[in-house]
């Protein structure tokens, strides 16, 4: 999994009841849009998060609608389970490339 996906799991789990748009998540992650938005489609694609269009006219508010992501409760256990293992596969390769007698 890469940091990428990592970051964007990070910041749907701080607060999993939250819907969240696109752009928070990029200012969350620091990420930019074309890199949040496919790995959003991608764990929609999974089953892991829910989406819905923002119900406002757009002339009114003068911006475009919003799609709003929440990870589902499938979503919140796969996403914690993911992340468990891609740090322990990180711990692993750290502990192997740390040279002899060295310890932290």
């Amino acid at each position: 999994m890469t940091q990428t996906t990592q970051a964007v799991l990070r910041a749907m789990l701080d607060d999993p009841a939250k819907d969240l748009y696109g752009l928070e998540i990029c200012a969350a992650t620091g990420l930019p849009s074309g890199t949040v938005h496919p790995i959003l489609a991608r764990f929609e694609a999974l089953g892991w998060l829910d989406s819905s269009w923002e119900q406002v006219d757009p002339r009114e508010r003068g911006r475009p609608r919003r799609r709003y992501y929440r990870l589902n409760t499938n979503g919140i256990s796969q996403a914690r389970d993911a992340l468990a293992r891609a740090y322990e596969t990180r711990t692993r390769i750290v502990t192997r490339l740390r040279p002899a007698g060295e310890t932290s």
